[in-house]
């Protein structure tokens, strides 16, 4: 079958691997649906991925149908997370943190392919979702988990720095658990995205005085999803007293505030990382109410043979995207 490998930074083709045809124990084989282009494949393709050896078949977000068992036939959203399940990490209800964590797509080949072998409890029924609404439930999962860390709800205000994708999943699911929610990003055209076609109308640029006036307490929370570290610790002075700084995303530099504001304020600093199984469930039950509007979050559709022509355009133009969708 044929796979989309990132042979070397800067380079996507399509290689014949074998196909599936068993599946260890405990394991399934996921006959795939489409698959979401996430920002990690961009930074794979851009060598800039910290925890990756090439070559490797890229892909992590993913939907498809079951290829065996009483189930066989069922639409399914495939977590990519393959944890250990014996760290104590996983032994305390925290897969998503597992200290011995293999990402499809990453640690291990994904699922830019026909078919794929995961873990059985790694995939989830996706009954009434299309295969490529399934498809977006991954990243939105990593938005989910973030909110539920932060407990935010009815009556917050809160900063999400960052409109890409995570950026933009995180404010869709702050929005549902009743925050005002703000947006922040360098990018003209992320913001038009994000006020134009997700209805998110309080956007800023970086530098605007935002702490004023009515916001002049500053925000319950911030969520951080712009991977740069000048943005993290920009975050730390719009918190309100009692806020809490959520960092979605991870940058590899060390990161520093002053910790007598910090402790003025009684702040909190909370890491979420990937996905729980229970944050795929809420955005699966979500996008079936109708509460997520994924035919804004699809912004194209490509099919894996074109892929590799097309895949260095959409690394240049990606702040004019929000989600490539590909079909085996």
């Amino acid at each position: 079958m044929a796979c989309a490998v990132c042979v070397q930074p800067g380079e996507l083709a399509l290689e014949a691997r074998p196909y599936p045809t068993e599946a260890a124990e405990g394991w399934v084989l996921v006959d795939i649906a489409a698959i979401g282009i996430c920002g990690t494949d961009y930074h794979i393709f851009e060598g800039k991925h910290p925890f990756l050896e090439y070559p490797r078949v890229i892909g992590h977000e993913l939907s498809g149908i079951l290829a065996e068992g009483p189930e066989a036939g069922t639409l399914v959203v495939v977590n990519p997370y393959v944890s250990c399940g014996k760290c104590r990490p996983c032994r305390r209800g925290k897969p998503n943190c597992c200290a011995r964590i293999e990402v499809l797509g990453v640690h291990r080949d994904g699922g830019m392919c026909a078919r794929i072998a995961v873990p059985r409890d790694n995939v989830y029924p996706a009954t009434g979702l299309t295969p490529q609404q399934a498809a977006m439930v991954e990243f939105l999962a990593i938005g989910a988990h973030a909110v539920a860390r932060s407990e935010v709800g009815t009556g917050d205000i809160v900063l999400v720095t960052g409109a890409g994708p995570i950026g933009l999943g995180t404010a869709i699911f702050a929005r549902l658990a009743g925050a005002e929610v703000h947006i922040m990003d360098v990018s003209d055209d992320r913001l038009a995205i994000a006020r134009d076609r997700f209805g998110f109308a309080a956007c800023h640029k970086p530098g605007d005085a935002i702490v004023s006036g009515e916001l002049a307490e500053g925000f319950d929370a911030v969520f951080d999803a712009t991977g740069n570290a000048r943005a993290i610790e920009a975050g730390f002075p719009l918190l309100a007293h009692g806020g809490s700084a959520v960092l979605v995303s991870v940058v590899k530099d060390d990161i520093t505030f002053s910790d007598s504001e910090f402790h003025k304020r009684e702040a909190r600093i909370i890491g979420s990382r990937n996905a729980l199984k229970s944050d795929f469930e809420r955005v699966i039950a979500a996008i079936r109410a109708g509460q997520v509007p994924t035919d804004a979050i699809a912004s194209e559709v490509v099919s894996l043979a074109d892929l590799p022509g097309r895949f260095p355009g959409l690394v240049t133009d990606r702040d004019h995207l929000v989600k490539v969708l590909v079909t085996p």
